[in-house]
């Protein structure tokens, strides 16, 4: 059984997340939290506890600082960042820092079931032991980038996607692909690309600006803002 920390400032949250991890089988909840102190008290004192899912706006510390924290005083345990902070840095600082995934609000049960799901597969890969050949180290380092959306076509990088759907998310108007780009690091060929991806998935819309010249700027926006 996984044992889960539910670690959120919202005690309804705590209380709904709480809930979906019941519902995924093989993961038992082992204590919620509403601070960056009460998580890492909880942390200190038994029983163990395997997985955080882990909000970032807590009312002391942000979740990363509590990341930093875990490291520094020698846990291991593993973290999922579940929380409504959408900006590339905060997801690009939790990835140098250890989380294992990202899952933004809201979300549903079935968003919560897949990293769970995805996090147990790892747990039983790296629990076999041994050595590993390119293909297992290939699995292991892949267990936890399977796309958030269904279907991710061939050659699409779960990762990039993901970058482009932030930004894209955590914009207050409709950007281009050059905006993008820029806030992301990729070409902007690159973000074209992922930009059409989500607008035919129906997750963005594409919106023109005209200028001086008369030629449409084409600017994507998330679908939820418009």
């Amino acid at each position: 059984m996984i044992e889960v920390l539910v670690v959120d400032d919202d005690t309804r949250v705590a209380r709904v997340n709480a809930a979906y991890v019941e519902k995924v089988p093989g993961f038992h909840v082992a204590g919620e939290a509403h601070s960056a102190a009460e998580a890492l008290l909880r942390l200190a004192t038994p029983p163990r506890v395997d997985l955080v899912l882990l909000d970032h706006y807590l009312p002391d510390e942000t979740g990363l600082e509590v990341v930093k924290e875990m490291r520094r005083l020698g846990h291991r345990t593993d973290v999922i960042m579940v929380t409504a902070a959408r900006d590339v840095g905060t997801v690009q600082a939790a990835m140098r820092q250890g989380a294992l995934q990202y899952l933004v609000k809201p979300f549903a049960f079935a968003g919560l079931r897949a990293k769970l799901e995805a996090y147990a597969d790892l747990r039983r890969t790296l629990d076999g032991g041994g050595e590993a050949e390119q293909a297992d180290v290939d699995r292991i380092f892949g267990a936890l980038s399977a796309p958030s959306e269904p279907g991710l076509p061939k050659g699409h990088s779960p990762t990039t996607a993901a970058l482009v759907r932030q930004s894209l998310m955590s914009a207050d108007g409709p950007l281009s692909a050059q905006e993008i780009a820029d806030r992301t690091g990729v070409s902007r060929q690159t973000a074209q690309r992922y930009l059409k991806l989500l607008e035919r998935t129906g997750r963005a819309r594409l919106t023109l600006k005209y200028g001086d010249a008369g030629r449409p700027e084409h600017r994507y926006v998330w679908a939820t803002r418009v």
